[in-house]
């Protein structure tokens, strides 16, 4: 049975008490290696999808298609996936080089993998990104990072612990002809004003069920795969792009698509070592029976110290930032508005410079090789552990203020709701003890 938004609640609560141009990247490292002094490397997580629509073919899911970007870079020599067939079908592409292990532990165990990609549902993120992390790896690990606040505390702890670098899978930070980037100097720069507000804006989330429940795959350990989250019986709509309908293994489009905006308005608004004070909204969550049960459609507003805001909501897909001065828009599709429009060639020099910069002095322009480079010179990656926890952390609060169905105020410095026990109790889960983090 699915956890309606109600039973969720109660769930939570319970645990709470208990509880310009894009740069081609041409670095040497990447071009003319001998084969034997390139990084190994692992896939945790690849998964299959089929068309949503037509039901047929069969593709790379995302966390194979960051375990073949991987290869291009290194050596892929082992793939963990808790259903054998999709393990199979990625290493497929490596002629026999690449062993299929069924659980993760067994990969990472082996001394000669240097990094690991993880591409697994959200809710086993953290705990194979630590687990990976003491094994000695370095971790290029799929965005949300975390499925709760609490994760994002648990998981910074071990990268300091660890030394470890730790690459957050929020691609928009290097890709997408730098246009992303571009926003971020631009409104850090004081050119749209002082005073902030950014307009977060991602699709409605999916709606389905009730789901007939169904005798798992014959190659698939459903146990394993379900992990930290509740048991129960096998559906097929639980897996592959589907988990993120639930709230059991994900945040729905809120962290989904949410958090690649979020992150980037954050960054913009230079609020990336801080957190809001006050989280209000509403979120349409249906009431089904084993079906999907993340919110449909939402409307948030996260509200900082400095009276900088982010309103995150269902709509079109785009990024607004605005100010005093001035207003731009930015997607995968473009980066527009009046003071992009006012740059001239003179303004070419100062944006690559910050863009240098917001990199910690690297070139941008591609994500993963970003991960590569921070591995070999143990420098900090462009999206790391830290100002994600903080872009990811509004998502969450976003979500838990909407299934509250009231205003919460938060204490960005010790991470909690005020006076809120009920509220509290959310910001960490119950987990099933053999898989808890």
């Amino acid at each position: 049975m699915a956890t309606t938004r109600r039973e969720f609640l109660k769930s939570t609560a319970a645990a709470g008490a208990a509880i310009t141009a894009p740069f081609v990247w041409t670095h040497s490292f990447a071009h003319g290696q001998e084969r034997n002094n390139r990084l190994n490397v692992g896939s945790i997580g690849t998964s299959i999808y089929t068309d949503r629509y037509t039901g047929s073919g069969e593709h790379p899911g995302r966390g194979a298609v960051i375990g073949h970007q991987a290869a291009k870079l290194g050596n892929m020599v082992a793939v963990a996936d808790v259903n054998l067939r999709h393990g199979r079908f990625f290493a497929k592409e490596y002629d026999g080089k690449c062993e299929v292990y069924q659980d993760y532990r067994k990969l990472l165990e082996r001394q000669d993998i240097d990094v690991v990609t993880v591409g697994t549902p959200d809710h086993w993120h953290v705990k194979v990104a630590i687990d990976a992390m003491r094994a000695g790896k370095d971790v290029y690990c799929e965005k949300p990072l975390t499925l709760t606040v609490d994760e994002g505390k648990q998981i910074q702890k071990v990268v300091e612990e660890t030394g470890k670098v730790l690459q957050v899978g929020t691609q928009q930070r290097s890709e997408y002809d730098l246009m992303f980037l571009k926003a971020v100097v631009i409104a850090r720069s004081g050119r749209l004003g002082k005073k902030l507000h950014a307009l977060s804006s991602v699709e409605t989330g999916e709606q389905g069920g009730p789901f007939p429940n169904v005798d798992p795959p014959s190659e698939l350990d459903w146990d394993f795969w379900l992990g930290q989250t509740p048991k129960v019986p096998y559906c097929k709509e639980r897996c592959n792009y589907d988990f993120r309908w639930w709230l059991e293994y994900s945040g729905g489009q809120v962290t989904d698509w949410g958090v690649h905006h979020t992150d980037i308005a954050v960054w913009a608004l230079g609020l990336e070592n801080t957190g809001p004070v006050e989280i209000s909204g509403k979120g349409n969550y249906p009431e089904v029976e084993n079906g999907f049960n993340v919110a449909v459609d939402f409307d948030c507003n996260i509200r900082f110290a400095d009276e900088q805001e982010i309103r995150l909501y269902s709509g079109p897909n785009e990024l607004l930032i605005s100010g005093e001065k001035g207003r731009i828009r930015v997607n995968r599709g473009g980066l527009t508005g009046k003071p992009i429009e006012e740059l001239t060639p003179k303004d070419d020099d100062w944006i690559r410079d910050e863009m240098i910069k917001l990199c910690h002095g690297k070139e941008p322009g591609n994500h993963m090789a970003n991960f590569f480079e921070c591995v070999r010179d143990r420098g900090k990656p462009i999206s790391d552990v830290w100002s994600h926890h903080r872009a990811v952390s509004c998502c969450h609060l976003a979500n838990i203020a909407m299934i509250l169905d009231r205003p919460l105020q938060f204490d960005p410095e010790n991470e909690e709701f005020i006076s809120d026990e009920e509220a509290n109790g959310m910001l960490s889960r119950p987990q099933r003890e053999q898989y808890a983090i």
